[in-house]
């Protein structure tokens, strides 16, 4: 399995790639930016993230058009050695909290994902795959979500499976819903976003998964006393997702959770 470690500031992007980890950049960071450098060492491979959990969860709406969203892939991914190696569609969550918030249905949250996503790729990513997402609270939701996607998906796509990262505490329900995708689609290969440690030492859950991402690292820090926009946290955490656990300085180990 593939480990993103999601980081909140390009900065840190070059030391964690020249360890051995690619990253996952939020396009709330990068929208604004001149020129295409994401960060110092992107060819080292990365992932752009819609921004979607923040924009949708706190503002119900997304800040950037599908169009205006398509034009930043473009921007970041366009160049020889960009290192950008898919960028997630911006796709509508499906937790209760967020259903609650904007006060439309799970079906409706699914349609606005599969417009969005048809919107993007309508507009054009380039030399850039557009991730698409697939999305639900219950299992038969996201069969359905994945029924709807139809042709969209082509065989042996990578896509991603959305509103898990709260689900933590339950790997069973995360792999019921990644077993009933693959059920019907074997091929795909599937992403987690933000799935943390204590879902992926599920072998059922890991082994489901193509490839994951997560920030977890950085509440950790926060929650610990440490300095969450250190990159050497982040390192930490992707090499405990590696198997490569490492001592920090004073014996100290940081806290996942």
């Amino acid at each position: 399995m593939r480990f993103f470690v999601g980081v909140h500031r390009p900065r840190m992007g070059w030391p964690l790639s020249l360890r051995g980890h690619p990253v996952c950049i939020s396009a709330n960071v990068l929208a604004g930016r001149t020129g295409n450098v994401a960060f110092v060492g992107q060819s080292e491979g990365w992932m752009l993230d819609s921004g979607a959990f923040t924009q949708i969860a706190l503002r119900g709406r997304f800040d950037q058009s599908p169009q205006d969203y398509a034009a930043l892939v473009r921007q970041f991914g366009d160049w020889h050695g960009s290192g950008l190696e898919v960028a997630v569609s911006q796709d509508w969550m499906c937790e209760p909290d967020v259903i609650a918030a904007t006060s439309l249905s799970v079906r409706e949250h699914q349609q606005l994902t599969l417009d969005r996503f048809d919107a993007i790729a309508a507009a054009g990513t380039g030399r850039t795959p557009l991730m698409a997402v697939l999305q639900g609270w219950h299992a038969a939701d996201y069969r359905r979500h994945l029924d709807a996607y139809g042709d969209r998906l082509d065989k042996g796509a990578w896509v991603g499976v959305g509103s898990v990262c709260k689900r933590q505490g339950n790997p069973r329900a995360i792999g019921v819903i990644l077993e009933t995708i693959l059920r019907t689609r074997p091929d795909l290969r599937l992403h987690g976003f933000g799935v943390k440690l204590t879902a992926l030492q599920s072998p059922a859950v890991r082994s489901m998964l193509y490839s994951a991402d997560s920030m977890a690292w950085s509440y950790a820090a926060r929650r610990s006393g440490r300095d969450q926009n250190d990159w050497m946290e982040a390192y930490l955490f992707a090499e405990r997702i590696a198997g490569r656990s490492r001592p920090m300085a004073g014996g100290a180990q940081p806290s996942l959770f």
